[in-house]
């Protein structure tokens, strides 16, 4: 029950209540099935892994930063309280991944639910594109602040309207809720591709056809749709990564650029260029992100406030990395990294053949116990680095494509951060692989991660003001 009961509350996250429910949204029902859950899995918590991993305390770490960032950069009390269960809905989304996927199948059910996910949002924006938006639309005059898109924006939320560098008008498909920005659902597409080879069997041409490559067609004509030129770039990253490993990187590069001049001669990004110099904006935010890091350097300037202090410009950042460190200061970025290190280098461990055992090899941990709901299943080497492949893929979608997107804080991320883990203690249930690093390694560790990050910023802005 609580498995099922996890699904729908991400669908609902993800799809938001009203569509699900309409009027009876008013009643917040996800509040009402967050508490149910929560009762429902507190037995199973004791017995689970999930206060073994380092994550779980970077999430104290970051809710606890979130409320320090309000109370200290924006000096208001009240609303450090507010922010405090903000992070709520993140930390219960590693939460329920950690203690109900427990086996191969629930995984490819949670997959099965996020291609659901992708492709409502793609059936409804396809369908509002195709038979509800006319070539003559009044829209053409009018400006992101008048009253008239904000009708657009209610009319048709599944459309996102604007110019490209031309100044004609167009179309980009988005989501609703936590993916209703274009580049938002654009981030989730590329994420969720890789996935959906988990349902991949081999000589099964049918199958796949089916259950495969359908989808992932389907997926890609969606990305088209939301004209990202971060799920653009994100894209190609992915591409690199899954070709390199049979065909070597320089064709996988080669790869790459075919397939961004692809992209490119079909109009990916509708109009607008991917340069230097149509990124200038962008890394002059990233400048102003630098600057509040270096004004507040412990707590930020507070949560969800980057635009409030960016001199009027009224934007964000349009990289994670800034968004956290100038928001949330060294004390929260360090949180973050701490959330970002265990969960790449577990998921690299599980990816490797060096690393992961035919048989069991590595001792079990003293006291360990499954979860009473569903003995965890046996899957073997091959198996475990095939899943480890897949989520290392989905996160270089995630993480390239958060580099150009605002995107620190986002139910996805930690949802992946859970998918790495439940893997990774199948694996580590069944003794082929070593345990996860301790926590003092993994503080180390997060606070080198932390340290680079930013001075990779720091270098690519000197270079870029030394370009222009």
């Amino acid at each position: 029950m609580g498995f099922v009961l996890s699904i729908l509350y991400f669908v609902v996250y993800y799809l938001t209540p009203a569509t699900l429910f309409g009027p009876l949204a008013a009643y917040r029902i996800e509040l009402i099935l967050a508490a149910i859950i929560t009762f429902i899995s507190l037995p199973v918590l004791p017995k689970s892994y999930l206060l073994k991993t380092s994550q779980s305390v970077a999430l104290i770490g970051l809710a606890f930063a979130a409320s320090f960032s309000v109370l200290f950069g924006m000096h208001w009390a009240w609303g450090a309280v507010l922010a405090f269960p903000a992070f709520i809905p993140y930390a219960f989304a590693y939460l329920l991944v950690c203690l109900h996927i427990n086996a191969k199948m629930r995984l490819q059910i949670l997959v099965a639910m996020l291609l659901f996910v992708c492709l409502f949002v793609i059936a409804h924006g396809y369908f509002d594109l195709t038979y509800r938006v006319s070539a003559g639309d009044p829209l053409q005059s009018v400006t992101v602040d008048s009253i008239g898109h904000n009708q657009w924006d209610v009319d048709h939320p599944y459309l996102f309207i604007m110019k490209n560098d031309a100044g004609e008008t167009f179309y980009r498909l988005r989501g609703l809720g936590l993916i209703n920005d274009p580049n938002d659902f654009g981030q989730l597409l590329v994420c969720v591709i890789p996935l959906i080879f988990i349902f991949w069997r081999a000589k099964s041409v049918l199958q796949n056809v089916a259950f495969v490559l359908l989808p992932v067609s389907a997926l890609l004509f969606g990305m088209y749709l939301t004209h990202s030129r971060g799920a653009l770039l994100a894209l190609m990253a992915v591409a690199v990564v899954a070709a390199q490993r049979r065909i070597g990187i320089l064709p996988a590069l080669l790869l790459a650029v075919a397939v961004f001049a692809t992209a490119m001669a079909l109009h990916f990004t509708g109009g607008r260029d991917i340069s230097a110099d149509s990124g200038a904006d962008r890394t002059a935010l990233w400048s102003s992100g630098m600057e509040m890091l270096k004004s507040h350097p412990l707590f930020g300037v507070g949560l969800n406030s980057f635009a409030d202090n960016c001199d009027g410009c009224g934007h964000t950042a349009h990289n994670s990395v800034v968004v956290c460190a100038a928001e949330l200061g060294t004390f929260g970025f360090f949180f973050w990294c701490m959330f970002l290190f265990p969960t790449v280098r577990d998921a690299l461990t599980i990816a490797s053949p060096k690393k992961v055992s035919d048989v069991e090899q590595f001792p079990l941990r003293e006291n360990i116990s499954l979860p009473p709901m569903k003995k965890a299943e046996t899957i073997n080497k091959a198996e475990i680095n095939r899943l480890g492949r897949l989520l290392v893929l989905s996160l270089t979608g995630f993480l390239v494509a958060g580099w150009f997107l605002s995107r620190t804080y986002i139910l996805t991320f930690f949802l992946l951060g859970g998918l790495v883990e439940a893997v990774f203690e199948i694996a580590l249930r069944q003794g082929m692989i070593a345990p996860r690093l301790p926590v003092p390694a993994v503080l180390r560790y997060s606070g080198v991660l932390a340290l680079l990050l930013v001075l990779l910023m720091y270098i690519m802005l000197r270079m870029s003001n030394l370009l222009r």
